[in-house]
């Protein structure tokens, strides 16, 4: 079975990433590494999660992400 993580990482300029993964530990080490330079998060690290969800159904993590990003924008 496979589990969706959405994920808030905190950047080293007080702001938030929030994202969704099914392999949590991977894409974390991808953000820390700087692995896509387009990414919001690449000028932005150090980073430190300070939340993650589980889900074991993509649509509800999709949909969670949304509802948190939603509220991220006022």
């Amino acid at each position: 079975m496979y589990y969706y993580y959405v994920y808030i990482l905190k950047c080293s300029d007080n702001s938030y990433y929030t994202g969704i993964t099914n392999n949590l530990d991977k894409r974390f080490k991808e953000h820390i590494f700087g692995k896509y330079p387009d990414c919001y998060t690449f000028k932005r690290r150090p980073l430190e999660i300070k939340f993650q969800e589980s889900f074991n159904d993509v649509l509800q993590a999709i949909y969670f992400e949304k509802k948190i990003k939603k509220m991220d924008s006022g």
